[in-house]
């Protein structure tokens, strides 16, 4: 995520490293979606997942809803292919699909 995607108390940060205080609201923009942190606590050292929560407060909405099948456009829900369509597919095989 670039720098220009993230602000802090509503301020573009123009470095990757800033220091933040307790208080502070984090905004991270993405796409239609935005995601704002307000800072609860500062741990003392690098903990477990459930101990990193319990530092801020998630204040964003819900994600849009989006297509299940907009995720991976380029998928077809076909699954991989079998051995006899990947040997079909193959430039060097002179077998089809019959």
């Amino acid at each position: 995520m670039s720098a220009g995607k993230i602000r802090v108390n509503d301020t573009r940060i123009s470095k990757p490293s800033v220091q933040i205080k307790i208080g502070d609201e984090l905004k991270f923009e993405t796409g239609d979606w935005a995601r704002i942190i307000h800072i609860c606590a500062i741990g003392s050292r690098r903990g477990p997942a459930p101990e990193a929560q319990a530092l801020y407060e998630d204040r964003s909405e819900p994600p849009p809803e989006r297509n299940k099948y907009l995720k991976n456009p380029r998928f077809e829900g076909k699954g991989r292919p079998s051995r006899k369509e990947r040997q079909a597919m193959s430039s060097f095989s002179t077998r089809g699909l019959d």
